[in-house]
């Protein structure tokens, strides 16, 4: 706050942010230029990553505003170790790190369509309509409930060789329902 009661935004190191303002943009101008020429010699030419540099050692500036001392010198021998510093470490960061994946491939794959699933699941439900009730019971005892053929009897009543023989005739039932509906193998 001034002292004539008018609030102002403070810096980190508690200045007037017209005072950062001014200083950040003296330090862009005479620094920047040519520490992004040697950053970008420092990352391999990648642009992008020069620029994240620069921008992140300037911020660092911003930040230890109060122990620059500009009026000394140049500060430009701070801010290239700090550049130097900040490419080091985003280097050290991204060998720690498992290498990031080409999502391309993935891309290839065939994904399940719900819409494929849901017209087979129809198709499957209206030839089962097509089977006589008891065929249609051991289908769904055996195959969609995942009973055993023992388990399924003593579900519906019936001797284990005629949930077998049911089941055998309601495959072929099955089998010959699905192919009217052009399902084919």
């Amino acid at each position: 706050m001034r002292q004539d009661g008018v609030v102002t935004e403070e810096s980190p190191a508690g200045r007037g942010a017209d005072t950062d303002e001014e200083l950040m943009r003296a330090l862009y101008q005479e620094h920047a230029g040519p520490l992004f020429g040697f950053v970008l010699h420092l990352v391999g030419g990648d642009r992008q990553r020069a620029e994240d540099v620069v921008q992140e050692t300037l911020v660092r500036a911003w930040r230890n505003a109060d122990r620059l001392d500009v009026a000394a010198g140049s500060v430009r021998p701070w801010l290239v170790t700090v550049a130097r510093r900040i490419v080091i470490d985003n280097h050290r960061r991204g060998a720690a790190r498992p290498p990031e994946t080409d999502a391309a491939p993935l891309e290839l794959l065939p994904a399940e369509d719900e819409l494929d699933r849901a017209l087979r699941l129809m198709t499957i439900t209206d030839a089962l309509g097509a089977l006589t009730r008891a065929h249609r019971e051991v289908v769904v005892e055996t195959y969609l409930k995942g009973r055993t053929v023992g388990e399924a009897a003593v579900e519906l009543g019936v001797p284990a060789g005629t949930v077998k023989s049911r089941l055998f005739y309601a495959l072929r039932s099955l089998k010959l329902a699905l192919e009217e509906r052009g399902v084919t193998s």
